[in-house]
């Protein structure tokens, strides 16, 4: 019997950030599943930075890229200010809803 070798590819979430409807659908998602979580969402943005493009990014907010790529790599503890840059250069804003 003759095995074929199967070969894979880690799977990159910003391959399928096609467009802005793709975009939304994932933070809901996100937000949904761990709403409370900064370093998480950090991470969800960084991934919808990636998909565009984290250098016109950086230019758009006045973040060093360097920064950038920490804060959205769930490293450190991102504040507010830089979460809330980040969303409104991606086209978002953060708000605060009852539960």
């Amino acid at each position: 019997m003759v095995t074929k070798k199967i070969e894979t590819r880690p799977w990159d979430v910003t391959e399928h950030l096609r467009d802005d409807e793709d975009i939304r659908l994932y933070i809901e998602a996100a937000m949904e599943e761990a709403p409370d979580d900064a370093a998480f969402m950090a991470k969800v943005l960084g991934d919808v930075a990636r998909a565009r493009n984290i250098s016109e990014l950086a230019r758009q907010t006045g973040i060093a890229r360097e920064t950038l790529y920490k804060v959205t790599r769930g490293e450190g503890n991102p504040t507010l200010d830089t979460i809330s840059k980040l969303a409104k250069a991606l086209g978002f804003r953060l708000t605060l809803q009852p539960v």
